[in-house]
């Protein structure tokens, strides 16, 4: 996998995270919002919406840490290994 595929798969779940979790926490405590699919944590009950938010965005926040360490890895791995390009002509 190369770097373009982390950077996609790290921004769509920094997304995720950010609108499942603190988003749906925020719009919940300030405007009641009772769940849309973009904050899908808010179609449950009052205690459960805070736990199941949070939950998501501890989930997402270690696949973050999983996907940079990978990319690292992968960084790594190219470094070491000689050029293995070929020229598409």
């Amino acid at each position: 996998m190369n770097e373009g595929w982390y950077r996609l798969l790290s921004v769509l779940t920094g997304f995720i995270g950010f609108w499942q979790g603190p988003m749906a926490i925020f719009y919940r405590l300030t405007q009641d919002d009772t769940g849309t699919p973009m904050r899908a944590a808010n179609y449950l009950g009052s205690p459960w919406c805070y736990i199941v938010a949070a939950a998501v965005a501890a989930v997402c926040a270690a696949l973050l840490a999983v996907l940079d360490k990978g990319r690292k890895k992968a960084l790594a791995r190219d470094e070491r290994s000689p050029d293995r390009s070929v020229s598409a002509r």
